[in-house]
């Protein structure tokens, strides 16, 4: 079987009811079955057979594979070698994609065939109403809503133009590359184990590694783009939604935003001294005024955040 889609979902020990429902989501989907398979990596999951409990012989091509060391970018690269289509969805394990997600992954690709990865809308389903203060925090949760604009970007090849980061560039849930591109980047980082620690590895909540992925992409002549027709819901449980929760998210993104723009030579910044930090994260207390609110605090904690990382820069 040669499928046209590989839908991979990266897995540490889910919640039952949010992992059955991005299965549903998958069992909708308007792209007939058998031009797509699933693959299923479970990332050290304590039960080995907590994840062969959930039911996919709906689908004609689905498979399980155990990817024994733990972080969210091996289990990526495992279900990257263990794929076989043209494209490959990465769909978070509390993702549920909209009925003709994949349908619309076929369309778009074949528009704009040189784009290396694709994206679009993350819309919440919040499991408790959340303060209105969250919303200032959306981005650390990877739900995004940029509009109906499609938006693309490719590097210049101009000597004057000046590489940046775009801001549509796609996120992890729902994000699809191209089967070349994925090999490409699968190589690129295995050979690099800081690159590897980018993303969620056991506690650590660092979130650098879809950001990794487009930079690569960009830097090879792949484009990116954002289209508002792939939708996903993204469940959003309630401890998710505390002060404390949002403060350890927003310190781990601040600090992997520096460590993946500098792993590929895009530095906006000076390196700080070590004995430094602590002194910077006082005077940030204090500008932030932290104590005043719990959006206030959070923000105060993606300062520490990057003052860890610009510390953390070689000299």
């Amino acid at each position: 079987m040669n499928p046209l889609i590989s839908v991979i979902i990266c897995t540490h020990n889910p919640n039952q009811m949010y992992f059955q429902r991005t299965l549903n989501g998958l069992q909708e989907q308007t792209l007939i079955n058998n031009i797509w398979e699933l693959i299923i990596v479970d990332n050290a999951t304590p039960d080995p057979q907590y994840i062969p409990s959930f039911d996919i012989s709906w689908l004609n091509y689905s498979k399980i594979i155990i990817e024994k060391n733990l972080g969210l970018t091996r289990a990526r690269l495992a279900g990257i070698q263990a794929s076989q289509g043209n494209y490959i969805v990465f769909v978070d394990d509390d993702n549920v994609l909209d009925p003709n997600y994949l349908e619309n992954i076929v369309s778009i690709f074949s528009k704009y065939p040189n784009l290396g990865a694709i994206g679009g809308k993350s819309l919440p389903e919040f499991e408790i109403s959340p303060e209105a203060w969250i919303k200032d925090f959306w981005v650390c949760l990877a739900l995004r809503d940029l509009g109906e604009d499609v938006q693309t970007y490719f590097y210049s090849h101009s000597p004057n133009q000046e590489k940046y980061y775009p801001s549509f560039a796609p996120i992890g849930a729902g994000m699809t590359l191209q089967r070349e591109a994925a090999i490409y980047y699968a190589n690129s980082v295995a050979k690099d184990p800081k690159r590897l620690e980018l993303d969620r590895t056991g506690k650590s909540l660092r979130s650098g590694g879809d950001c990794d992925i487009n930079l690569t992409l960009l830097d090879s002549g792949w484009g990116v783009g954002y289209f508002p027709q792939l939708q996903l819901s993204h469940l959003i449980s309630a401890n998710r939604l505390t002060k404390e929760y949002l403060a350890r998210l927003n310190y781990a993104a601040s600090l992997s935003w520096i460590q993946v723009l500098d792993s590929h030579n895009i530095r906006p910044w000076e390196k700080i001294p070590r004995w430094s930090v602590l002194p910077r994260k006082l005077k940030s207390f204090f500008n932030c005024q932290a104590w005043k609110s719990p959006s206030a605090f959070v923000s105060w904690r993606g300062t520490c955040g990057t003052f860890e990382g610009l510390a953390d820069l070689d000299g």
